[in-house]
């Protein structure tokens, strides 16, 4: 039997599709005639034993994954290796961003209860390296940020020598108090992705800036500089070659580590449509570019997702 992710149940207070876009100050036109997907595009569907036991670790202990979400064409293949990005403060955003399936609504109050429980689930499924992620939160003073502190927290404590990845959102405006929250202990790998180039930021990302992005990752890498930094691109909407290599050489100059860089994908007709697909070919090209820019990981495919195999990119960096 499926299980679905109460946010797909719940449309009143979880908005998708149409209504989630339908109050942004740009326009989204409905896509009428999607891109035909090429044969590249191929994603395992989400079944077997393996997906089952994790859904339901995830029920039981009430926790959300960006994976479910955001429905990652991944989830089947993580699941099964026993994977998953774990995503905190709630499963609705205050953003609308029309790339992205993650529900908007007003969010609950931070769970207390949220990081034992966190802790105990990556703990019963003996997970060696942790990918924490979250809702945006501009409703809170600062960002969220010390809830991931404390999820980071509960995690080391339950389960010493497990790595943590945080991909946080912009803490828009308060990248200050964010960031102090890290003060008595770092993760392992320290994320947040661009997403896009400078071009496409006001109708991709409302909300956010391309310059306050760079500037969290410069400002982490400052106060942090032991712990390597990561951002991720999607591409296919409407961004040229020339753009993409300018936003990895800007992020090369925050002295960001690791990178990843995968194909864009309309979550339904109401989300920005795909304005066309890069290929497998353009994908390795531009892999072997920034890793000539200084990268030292760079995970670039069509199905890469700034969480895909997130431990194997690791590996090489935190060594």
């Amino acid at each position: 039997m499926k299980v679905l992710t109460a946010s797909r149940t719940t449309p009143d207070t979880h908005q998708r599709g149409e209504a989630k876009v339908a109050r942004l100050s740009v326009e989204i036109p409905v896509t009428k005639k999607p891109l035909r997907k090429p044969s590249w595009i191929r994603a395992k569907a989400p079944l077997g034993a393996g997906v089952a036991r994790i859904r339901r670790q995830l029920r039981a202990a009430q926790l959300a994954t960006v994976c479910e979400e955001a429905q990652c064409p991944n989830l089947g293949e993580c699941f099964h290796r026993g994977t998953a990005t774990f995503l905190i403060l709630g499963d609705r955003c205050t953003r609308r961003c029309p790339f992205c399936d993650v529900a908007h609504g007003r969010p609950l109050p931070p769970d207390p209860q949220e990081p034992a429980q966190l802790a105990d689930t990556v703990a019963r499924l003996g997970l060696s390296y942790v990918v924490i992620t979250s809702v945006n939160r501009d409703d809170l003073r600062d960002g969220g940020a010390g809830q991931f502190a404390d999820c980071l927290a509960a995690v080391r404590m339950r389960s010493p020598g497990v790595q943590v990845e945080i991909l946080v959102p912009d803490f828009r405006g308060r990248r200050e108090i964010a960031l102090k929250a890290f003060a008595a202990q770092q993760p392992d790998v320290f994320n947040h992705n661009l997403e896009t180039v400078p071009r496409c930021y006001s109708q991709v990302r409302p909300g956010a800036d391309y310059q306050e992005s760079l500037a969290l990752l410069r400002a982490f890498k400052a106060r942090y500089p032991q712990v390597p930094t990561k951002s991720g691109l999607m591409l296919g909407l409407g961004e040229t070659k020339e753009e993409v290599l300018g936003v990895l050489a800007d992020l090369r100059e925050q002295g960001c580590d690791m990178l990843t860089l995968g194909q864009y994908l309309q979550p339904s007709r109401y989300h920005l449509p795909v304005q066309r697909y890069w290929t497998p070919e353009e994908f390795e090209a531009l892999g072997a570019e920034a890793r000539a820019l200084g990268f030292r990981a760079v995970a670039s495919g069509a199905l890469v997702r700034s969480s895909y195999q997130a431990d194997q990119q690791a590996q090489g960096v935190l060594a």
